[in-house]
């Protein structure tokens, strides 16, 4: 199964939390970055089965580096995670290639649901 994740936050906290439930169900995190031009060269290096991405974001926001990633890769696979009343841009990122979304405050009940069906 694969299962080796990047993990898009400009948060630390936020990307200690996603962490934190991941490895406790078995999944690899193989990498971390804070902004969108970091998910860019991250994902180009590891090529992660899957990314988790914020959407609000310095330097490049979440929807723009979704845009990069899936044109390296079409195939990739990319969960937006938004802070409440983001709907527009979850609309956005949806239309650019997202798979799932997620809302802050996570509920790893949540996230890991959306993740195992995105894996499929």
């Amino acid at each position: 199964m694969g299962n080796r994740i990047l993990i898009v936050d400009d948060a630390a906290f936020m990307r200690m939390m996603i962490k934190d439930i991941l490895s406790k169900n078995g999944y690899e995190v193989v990498g971390e970055a804070a902004d969108g031009n970091q998910a860019v060269e991250k994902y180009r290096e590891l090529q992660p089965d899957l990314v988790t991405m914020d959407i609000t974001m310095p330097e490049m926001d979440g929807i723009s580096a979704l845009k990069e990633i899936r044109q390296m890769n079409p195939n990739a696979k990319v969960i937006m995670c938004s802070a409440m009343g983001q709907q527009a841009m979850v609309i956005d990122a949806i239309q650019a290639g997202a798979k799932d979304f997620i809302v802050k405050p996570f509920q790893s009940d949540r996230v890991l649901e959306a993740i195992s069906k995105t894996l499929g």
